[in-house]
């Protein structure tokens, strides 16, 4: 697979010296333009917190180093976060069967899921001005004892209300704080490696997953649903807060600006598209890790079964991840981001479809998990390339915040669309599968994008150096007398660019 030229470190995150040099050197100022076009168009915001930068912090960087650790920290929060979510698979199935939650409607278990998710997005701009003002530890630890708090006060619920209280909005505060402290730490410690170890990270949510789907099954069987809930409560409250006390960041360092709302972003297309990969992908991937243990039950597996099926889709996940981070080092994070939302749309189409009423199918789709939540391991990655290190703490702000609508109503959407009989989640599967297909159209083009920036870059470089005159070389003047200036190099067209680069084959 042939690659782009590495035009300099700051043009693009993913170079490897191992790549081709261009015959010229990109002028500063071009380079410039860039950074400040990454930054939002806010050069004075980006300046302002150069000069903040603290020289000590960044004399004592290295690639990797202490960050290792801060990787292993936030693997493990995303394990006591993210991870302990995905177990409401189990809880949901358990719902919906038990009986143990008087008069409430199927809707109303699916909405408490969803909040979960939708009210950690909801909070991301309040924990990015926390950040901001106490520090990414203090952010953290509120996070932690919120999410304590919430699943005790859930080991004494009867009512449904009670539920939406204490596992949606609480637990989603909590998780929301964690998570938004934790997200944008790991690219800060490493360049060249950015990808491998923000999805290393990132896989702590597939390992707690995997975990936590076996363990809660097993826990509301032999001791029931309260004492399910305390147990993971005082599990979260140890590992989280002994990941509080070794998380460190390096935002003075980068000059990283924590504004919850950088309304310039909102007037370029790329940021657009990258919303709209994330809008769509989080439908599907919310309704896919909510719904397989329901589904397997669905169709005639046993509860053991279906927790099996959620454990080995959270266990892909959490192993993918790392390979996804390995090859989007080696192939480009927005190739790696793009291909495996197309496979995850496929996927739901055709495997879950066509082999998930049988128990080796389901096995076989829930390995596909590796795919399912790309977005999680590549976000960030993807979010450098097109804002840049700078912004993308406030740029993640208003990501999740857009994300807060359809992950409230994802799993809402699903069990609504599910109907009785064998084949009750043909909707569900059509239309999970069609969105992930809308989602790769929004990378790609995104990926195209990125590809038109580079071509600029390269074509402004060779511009700079055409116009600069040789050492020896005559000058070329009119007749009139004048200096004859260079001809200006035409770029293509913008649609045209676009379509072109939509099928060129290189790394970005």
């Amino acid at each position: 697979m042939p690659e782009t030229p590495a035009l300099s470190h700051r043009a693009s995150s993913q170079t490897e010296t191992d790549e081709p040099q261009l015959a010229f050197e990109v002028p500063p100022n071009v380079l410039g333009d860039v950074d400040v076009m990454a930054g939002g168009g806010n050069k004075k915001a980006l300046d302002s917190s150069a000069t903040e930068s603290d020289s000590t912090g960044e004399s004592e960087f290295r690639e990797g180093g202490y960050g290792w650790v801060v990787v292993l920290s936030v693997l493990l929060v995303n394990a006591h976060t993210w991870g302990l979510n995905s177990s409401y698979a189990v809880f949901l199935a358990y719902y919906l069967r038990s009986g143990a939650i008087a008069g409430a409607s199927p809707l109303a278990f699916a909405f408490v899921g969803g909040l979960s998710i939708s009210i950690a997005f909801l909070v991301s701009p309040l924990a990015t001005l926390c950040i901001g003002r106490f520090g990414t530890k203090a952010t953290l630890r509120i996070g932690v004892g919120l999410e304590a708090v919430s699943f005790i006060g859930a080991s004494f619920t009867s009512q449904a209300w009670h539920l939406l209280l204490s596992q949606g909005i609480c637990f989603g505060t909590g998780m929301g704080f964690c998570f938004t402290a934790t997200v944008g730490v790991v690219p800060q410690w490493f360049t060249k490696r950015r990808s491998l170890a923000n999805a290393i990270s990132t896989s702590g949510s597939g390992f707690g997953g995997l975990m936590y789907s076996l363990a809660t099954n097993a826990m509301i069987s032999n001791l029931g649903l309260p004492w399910a809930f305390r147990i993971l409560a005082i599990l979260a409250f140890v590992v989280n807060g002994v990941c509080s006390l070794l998380v460190r960041d390096r935002n003075k360092a980068v000059g990283s600006v924590h504004v919850a709302f950088h309304g310039a972003l909102f007037r370029r297309l790329e940021f657009w598209l990258f919303l709209g990969w994330g809008f769509f992908s989080i439908i599907s991937y919310i309704i896919v890790v909510f719904s397989l243990t329901d589904y397997s039950q669905h169709v005639g597996f046993s509860a053991s079964q279906g927790s099996l099926v959620a454990a080995l889709f959270n266990l892909s996940q959490g192993l993918g991840r790392i390979l996804i981070g390995f090859i989007g080092d080696r192939f480009g994070i927005m190739n790696v981001a793009g291909l495996g939302t197309l496979v995850a749309g496929l996927a739901a189409l055709f495997i879950w479809i066509l082999a998930g009423q049988h128990y080796a199918g389901a096995v076989v789709y829930a390995l596909f998990g590796i795919v399912a939540g790309i977005i999680w391991p590549t976000v960030a990655p993807v979010g450098v390339e097109v804002i840049g290190l700078q912004l993308l703490p406030s740029a993640l702000s208003i990501y999740w915040l857009v994300l807060v609508l359809p992950a409230t109503f994802a799993e809402v959407i699903g069990l609504s669309m599910r109907k009785p009989g064998v084949d009750g989640y043909i909707d569900v599967q059509v239309f999970t599968g069609i969105l992930y297909l809308v989602s790769f159209v929004s990378i790609w083009l995104l990926r195209s994008w990125k590809l038109r920036q580079i071509e600029a870059l390269i074509m402004e470089g060779e511009h700079q150096v055409a116009s600069t005159p040789r050492k020896g070389d005559a000058a070329t003047v009119t007749p009139g007398g004048a200096e004859k200036k260079p001809a200006i190099v035409q770029e293509p067209g913008l649609l045209r660019a676009y379509l072109t680069n939509m099928f060129a084959i290189k790394r970005v």
